[in-house]
């Protein structure tokens, strides 16, 4: 073994001791069991970063959209900009069925989540919820308009509207009795 290639192993080594708990030092048991049967090319710590990156890449990114999923909040957004966003981070994110829709109803505006929960037949499936809480916050959304147009206690079409107290001289032929 020549100097150059002690140096390497050394530092590959030195790298490898920081790697500890959960997948990386799986990771980390599988190359040193491949290291030491001779199976492993890597042979500097240059090339031991560029297999962590390569081996790692893919985790990372689906760990940031999970993350991303957690929080994500509908807020004040409509429920359609809110399904967009959720829609483009899930991607990616290996999230399916029952972990998808709880994160889903994670970010849902509260009163939309517990209508849609306490309702008759709930939803069942990501696009069940989706389809039924766009529904939701677009009427919640034009009866907030309709109230502050008409004002809050006006009467809506159609409603019955009870008919004002006549006075001592209507509907008598305005005479006294």
């Amino acid at each position: 073994m020549k100097m150059t290639e002690e140096v390497g192993v050394t530092q590959v080594a030195w790298v490898l001791l920081y790697m500890q708990g959960g997948i990386a030092e799986a990771w980390k048991d599988n190359l040193l069991d491949k290291l030491a049967k001779g199976e492993s090319e890597i042979e500097s710590a240059e090339q031991l970063f560029a297999k962590i990156r390569n081996d790692f890449r893919e985790t990372l990114e689906e760990e940031r959209k999970i993350e991303q999923l957690r929080t994500i909040k509908q807020k004040g957004r409509t429920c359609d900009e809110y399904i967009q966003e959720f829609k483009k981070v899930a991607r990616g994110s290996s999230y399916e069925g029952r972990p998808l829709i709880k994160e889903f109803k994670r970010g849902l505006n509260g009163a939309i989540r517990r209508k849609l929960a306490k309702a008759e037949k709930p939803p069942t499936t990501i696009g069940e919820w989706q389809k039924r809480a766009v529904r939701l916050d677009r009427n919640q959304r034009q009866s907030r308009a309709e109230e502050r147009v008409l004002g809050r206690n006006a009467a809506y079409p159609g409603e019955n509207v009870q008919p004002r107290e006549e006075g001592p001289y209507e509907g008598r032929g305005g005479q006294i009795t």
